[in-house]
C-alpha cells in the first residue's frame, strides 16, 4: 500500500522571515510536490512571549508571493487543525499525561546556572548535555527543592541507539544517552517544549517527511525516542545544509538585509527561487525560476553537505 507523501513548514513567528526560511519553506515543497504529496502549514508559536499573529500572517503573505501554496493548515485551516500550537495544548496534555503514566518522565529542578554547571558538553558538536541530576532525587528531596518552585519535565531517555536514513546526509547513527541525554518536554512555566509539541503534531497531522535544516539533525534522535514511546510512525528525514552568513554563522532574523521585506524589494518571487537552487548546486546559472519550474529540476541527490555562505 502507498503511503500519501504529506510535508509541512513549520515557521515559528517571532519576526519576519529571512533567507534560510524561504529555503526550508521552498525546499519542503518541492520534495513534497515532486512526489505528488501535500504541503501543510503549521505555525509554531509555543513562545507566547515573542511570537505574534501579525508575523504568522505576513508569512501567509509572503509562501504566497513566492507561489508556495499549501493544502491545510495557517488560517486556512483542515482537518488536522488547530494549526497554530498555542491551541493545541489540550493536545499536549493528552501526550504528557500518557508519558507520566507510563513512568518516562521527571521533574527537574535545575536553574539555567545549575544546568550550566553539571552539563557536560558533547564532543563532536560543543551541544551541552543534561548530567541527569535530577533523575534520581528521593521524594523528599524533590519536595525541599519544590519549595523553590515549579519544576520542568524531562523524558528519561532509555539506553540504547537509533539509526535513521537522511535523505541527505545519509545513515546516522546516535546513542540516545551519550548523544542526547535526558531533555525537557515540558517547561517550568507550563509551556509544552518543542521536541514534544513537534513529535505529538506531526503524527496526528499525518506528516509523512520532514524537511528542515541540518541544525536541527541532533533534535531527530529525542524525535525518534518519543514516536516510539508514544506508538506514533517516525517520518522520513531530510535535513538541508545550513545557509551562512560570511562569518560562518547561521541566518537568523538579526540578518535584516536578507528579511524577506528587503528580498521582496531586491528580487521578484522568480529571481529569489532560482538564486536559491543556485547556491545549493541544482542549477549551474543563477537564472529566474517560477516554483513549478523548480519542480522539473529538484533532487536531493544534487544537494551538497557543507554549510552555503551566502555573500
Amino acid at each position: 500500500m502507498n503511503v500519501r507523501i504529506k510535508g509541512r513548514f513549520a515557521p515559528s513567528p517571532s519576526g519576519r522571515m529571512h533567507m534560510g526560511n524561504v529555503y526550508s519553506a521552498l525546499f519542503s515543497w518541492l520534495s513534497a510536490k515532486v512526489q505528488g504529496g501535500e504541503w501543510l502549514l503549521r505555525i509554531e508559536d509555543l513562545d507566547r512571549q515573542r511570537c505574534r499573529r501579525e508575523y504568522a500572517l505576513q508569512i501567509e503573505d509572503d509562501l504566497r508571493w513566492l507561489g508556495l501554496h499549501w493544502d491545510e493548515g495557517g488560517t486556512s485551516g483542515g482537518e488536522s487543525g488547530p494549526y497554530f500550537q498555542s491551541e493545541r495544548d489540550d493536545i499536549y496534555n493528552e501526550a504528557f499525561e500518557r508519558l507520566e503514566a507510563g513512568g518516562l518522565l521527571y521533574p527537574c529542578y535545575c536553574s539555567r546556572a545549575d544546568l550550566r554547571a553539571a552539563s557536560a558538553p558533547h564532543a563532536s558538536d560543543g551541544v551541552m548535555l543534561y548530567s541527569g541530576r535530577c533523575r534520581t532525587l528521593s521524594k523528599e528531596q524533590r519536595a525541599l527543592l519544590a519549595q523553590r518552585g515549579k519544576p520542568s519535565y524531562r523524558f528519561a531517555m532509555p539506553e540504547g541507539s537509533v539509526t535513521f536514513e537522511d535523505r541527505i546526509y545519509g545513515r546516522r547513527t546516535f546513542d540516545l544517552q551519550g548523544d542526547c541525554g535526558d531533555f525537557v518536554v515540558r517547561r517550568a512555566d507550563d509551556n509544552y517544549a518543542y521536541q514534544l509539541a513537534v513529535v505529538v503534531d506531526d503524527a496526528l497531522m499525518g506528516v509523512t517527511e520532514v524537511v528542515r535544516g541540518s541544525d536541527l539533525l541532533s533534535s531527530t534522535p529525542m524525535q525518534m525516542a518519543l514516536c516510539g514511546v508514544l506508538g506514533y510512525q517516525v517520518p522520513s528525514y531530510m535535513h538541508l545544509p545550513m545557509l551562512v552568513n560570511s562569518a560562518g554563522q547561521r541566518l537568523s532574523k538579526r540578518d535584516a538585509s536578507l528579511d524577506m521585506g528587503i528580498l521582496r524589494e531586491r528580487y521578484k518571487p522568480q529571481e529569489l527561487i532560482g538564486h536559491l537552487l543556485y547556491l545549493v548546486g541544482i542549477i549551474s546559472s543563477d537564472e529566474p525560476l517560477s516554483a513549478e519550474e523548480a519542480l522539473q529540476l529538484f533532487s536531493p541527490e544534487k544537494m551538497p553537505t557543507a554549510d552555503i555562505v551566502v555573500g
